[in-house]
């Protein structure tokens, strides 16, 4: 990317005004994050609750004691193995935060992208951006530069375009405040990955009194309804479900391969894990475009990746308000 449209971009960033940006995860929406006014744009732009956090986003690991009150062994530990990378860190906010990027809480969430675009605007920039997903609140995450410009529109003043995001979902949050660590969003850092480096297992609680990105019971979801079944009865569902008038997306195990499925659409889920994780808002945007009104899929193996994927899977399907 030319110097000059990052230029460009940090120039917006120091007006107030907001930079859809390319991570390693998803694209995210961009602004000060030490200036309130701008902060707020995001909140308007998403239309996302102001009690939601942000996650702040910096060029490096060196910066992280600058932006909170103190860093336990454990998060230093983590943040040495794992950034830049799909890491979020929970920690104790620095009076440098703004209230408003936290939601109001006395904690705030940070990591360091992965991704030479938004590394190189930061270092332009020289300071923290706050940056939740460049989508409307809680629509399906944007994976592409299109992605964003086709959901956002003008909300946005700035689009830099990295190119598709190679993880696919968002980082994983640990929250680190406590005695032991523990994972409020299952993401690109898998559980294992943090027990390998930390020694012992890492808790994933099903409810937090932490509050953090991507908690809300529908998230991460397509305009069509997604109803969750087992693998073997995907395509049986699929099909009952077409043959009673539904447009139907159907995502088939691999296992299916080969197997003719009656529906409107049909997509074979990949057998990597890395390839599911990288392709799935992709899928769930294109039953969208292909006018499907139901998305009938399966939750895979919680382990790895798996996790994460399965998060976003019930978060998608859960209650629509």
């Amino acid at each position: 990317m030319r110097n000059d449209e990052i230029e460009r971009a940090a120039e917006v960033l120091r007006r107030g005004g907001l930079v859809a940006v390319p991570t390693e995860t998803v694209y995210g929406l961009a602004a000060n994050a030490e200036d309130p006014a701008a902060v707020a744009r995001i909140f308007a732009a998403k239309g996302r609750p102001s009690s939601h956090p942000l996650i702040v986003h910096l060029g490096g690991a060196q910066y992280l004691d600058d932006w909170v009150e103190s860093v336990p062994p454990a998060a230093r530990l983590l943040a040495e193995r794992f950034w830049p990378g799909p890491l979020t860190l929970v920690l104790r906010r620095s009076r440098r935060v703004p209230l408003e990027v936290t939601g109001g809480l006395e904690t705030v969430a940070v990591r360091v992208p992965n991704h030479p675009v938004t590394l190189e605007l930061l270092a332009a920039f020289g300071g923290g951006v706050a940056a939740p997903s460049a989508n409307r609140f809680g629509s399906v995450s944007p994976t592409t530069a299109d992605h964003v410009r086709t959901e956002l529109g003008d909300a946005v003043d700035c689009v830099l375009d990295g190119g598709a995001c190679q993880v696919g979902l968002e980082s994983t949050i640990v929250d680190v405040t406590g005695d032991v660590p523990r994972v409020l969003r299952p993401g690109g850092v898998t559980r294992e990955d943090l027990e390998e480096v930390l020694g012992y297992p890492v808790e994933v609680p099903s409810k937090s009194t932490v509050r953090v990105p991507g908690q809300h019971p529908s998230h991460y979801a397509p305009r069509a309804r997604v109803v969750l079944v087992e693998a073997e009865k995907v395509v049986a569902e699929a099909e009952q479900a077409q043959d009673l008038g539904h447009r139907v997306g159907a995502l088939v195990p691999p296992s299916s391969a080969g197997v003719p499925v009656r529906a409107h659409a049909v997509v074979q889920v990949p057998e990597s894990m890395d390839d599911y994780a990288r392709s799935l808002f992709k899928l769930l945007r294109e039953f969208d475009e292909r006018g499907c009104d139901l998305v009938i899929a399966y939750l895979p193996d919680e382990q790895g990746l798996g996790l994460a994927i399965a998060n976003r899977l019930r978060r998608a399907a859960g209650p629509r308000q």
